[in-house]
């Protein structure tokens, strides 16, 4: 099966229709609701003049030839709509991060290419601002909300837009080679838009596996499976980001997402009222940012979590102390499923804990998830004793949007088969799991020896006072760089840098134990959990 997401979305709509897709606050969207949204959208971009200039087979892989709908939206049931209805109207929605300044924004826009954009109102004084730079930007959709701002000059109001906007279903000849636009959080680097064909990224990261990880063969096998469809869904994280992977796997098998009331910022007391009053089963949160501070509010509060059946973490490690902790929680019979991915590879890897059971560190890889060797010429099998880069082949993308020589880098050909390799570290433990060391970008050259800064991260972790670490590399007369960190202690709670030496050294060799540490009141990461490692490497220049 070669699926197009519009297509699918349709389908599941069409058998499941009363169902609620979406709850938040005192919202509820069917899956009728939410195709009939989506089609007044897609119209609505259509009669705009929003189109496909070109088909996939007369484009380069790193080329994009479809109108591109920007969304800078906070999470909400807009954006999901927005993501389906753009690809209703055969167009590529554009994820936006909400934190971006007025020059990132407008950066980000160009390289874009976005010729329409859906944004929430707070977020008009912004917009303003960078307007004029912008030419290609025609069509502007506002969405309304507590800021009050009115609408701006020649944009439209959301609502009005879809009220006025046909029902009925685009006459377009949807395709699996529509594109999937996802940018990269930018931690290292300027922002990526990366590139994928629809059908790619349905098995890729979407919710088009079968439990057993074998693809489904049709979309009326897709309709099956969502009647069955019952869970409610919870993602914590950004839908500006991976977050709306999970909200597509729920939808796409038929469940209803649910999204806290406060969507702006992480508010744990929020969330497991969000849990408690919608029943939710899956909860899906981002590492031990979103981690710690639910653990401090289970503690703090009276929440029943009962209907809970799973915690989900991925973009950002879970510390193995923190997972028991939550564990001793939960329900009896939930578990901890931590996953691994990018925005280049999809979902690559998970690892399942219990209460009271250590998993250590290694993940189950999924379909296509390989280690490729140093010189990215063969793979590493399971058993060999070395280090390599982590992989995917088979369902992968394109490419990175107006980018050729990253793109030829990143995606590879091996033996005639695509491959997608981002920039992770990994090697195979004894039982062929796969133990992920870390991106090579954040990889630290001290002395001619490689040191992970995520391994460095889990080891100062274990320590009962701290709460959050970031691990740098920063320069060194002697060794060329040197390890350091910052840390983030638990209010309350009291240790030096060298205790915190002599615990690492207790879990890592000599040479990977930081030698500076610096203690802050917070850490710095993105919306998505991502540490700011420009931010860390700042805190520690010039520290003792």
């Amino acid at each position: 099966m070669e699926p197009n997401l519009a297509a699918v979305a349709e389908a599941i709509a069409g058998a499941l229709v009363d169902r609620p897709a979406i709850l938040w606050r005192d919202r509820v969207v069917t899956y009728a609701a939410l195709n009939d949204r989506t089609r007044r959208l897609a119209n609505h971009l259509l009669a705009r003049g929003l189109r496909v200039h070109r088909e996939r087979g007369a484009l380069a892989p790193w080329e994009s030839g479809q109108d591109h709908v920007a969304l800078l939206l906070y999470n909400c049931p807009e954006y999901l709509e927005g993501m389906v209805g753009s690809y209703k109207a055969r167009c590529a929605p554009v994820n936006v991060n909400y934190r971006y300044t007025a020059r990132e924004l407008a950066d980000l826009l160009r390289d874009a290419r976005a010729r329409a954009l859906v944004y929430h109102a707070s977020f008009a004084p912004t917009i303003a601002q960078i307007r004029g730079e912008l030419p290609d930007l025609e069509v502007l959709l506002q969405v309304p909300d507590e800021s009050g701002e009115d609408v701006l000059p020649g944009a439209l109001d959301y609502e009005e837009a879809l009220a006025a906007s046909s029902p009925e279903r685009p006459d377009l000849a949807w395709s699996p080679d529509d594109l999937y636009v996802l940018y990269t959080g930018g931690t290292t680097g300027r922002p990526k838009g990366v590139l994928w064909r629809q059908a790619d990224v349905f098995f890729g990261a979407l919710g088009g596996r079968r439990p057993d990880g074998a693809e489904t063969e049709s979309v009326e096998e897709v309709v099956e499976t969502a009647r069955k469809g019952r869970l409610r869904f919870m993602p914590t994280g950004p839908l500006m980001h991976a977050s709306h992977w999970i909200a597509f796997d729920a939808l796409h098998h038929g469940h209803t997402v649910v999204l806290q009331d406060d969507t702006r910022h992480l508010d744990a007391a929020d969330v497991l009222s969000a849990v408690v009053r919608h029943g939710v089963n899956i909860l899906i949160i981002i590492g031990d940012a979103f981690g710690r501070p639910l653990l401090e509010e289970l503690k703090r509060g009276d929440y029943d979590v009962s209907s809970l059946r799973m915690l989900g973490s991925g973009g950002a490690s879970l510390d193995a102390g923190l997972k028991q902790e939550l564990l001793a929680l939960l329900p009896a019979k939930a578990k901890i499923l931590d996953t691994m991915g990018s925005s280049e590879t999809g979902t690559q890897a998970s690892r399942a804990s219990r209460r009271g059971a250590d998993h250590g560190r290694a993940f189950r890889p999924s379909a296509g998830t390989c280690i490729l060797s140093e010189d990215r010429t063969r793979r590493i099998e399971p058993g060999a004793d070395e280090i390599g880069w982590l992989a995917r082949s088979g369902r992968v993308p394109l490419g990175y949007l107006n980018d050729r020589e990253k793109t030829a880098r990143t995606f590879p050909e091996l033996d005639g088969v695509r491959h997608s390799v981002p920039g992770d570290r990994a090697r195979f433990d004894p039982d062929g799991q796969i133990e992920v060391l870390g991106r090579d970008s954040s990889t630290i050259n001290s002395g001619g020896e490689k040191i992970y800064a995520e391994e460095v991260e889990e080891a100062l972790k274990r320590h009962p006072a701290v709460y959050d670490a970031i691990v740098c590399g920063r320069p060194s007369e002697r060794w060329g760089s040197e390890v350091a960190a910052v840390v983030r202690l638990h209010p309350g709670t009291r240790v030096t840098a060298e205790e915190l030496k002599d615990g690492c050294r207790e879990h890592l060799a000599r040479y990977k134990v930081p030698r500076t540490i610096v203690f802050r009141d917070e850490i710095r990461r993105s919306p998505a959990g991502k540490p700011d490692y420009p931010w860390a490497r700042a805190q520690v220049a010039g520290a003792d």
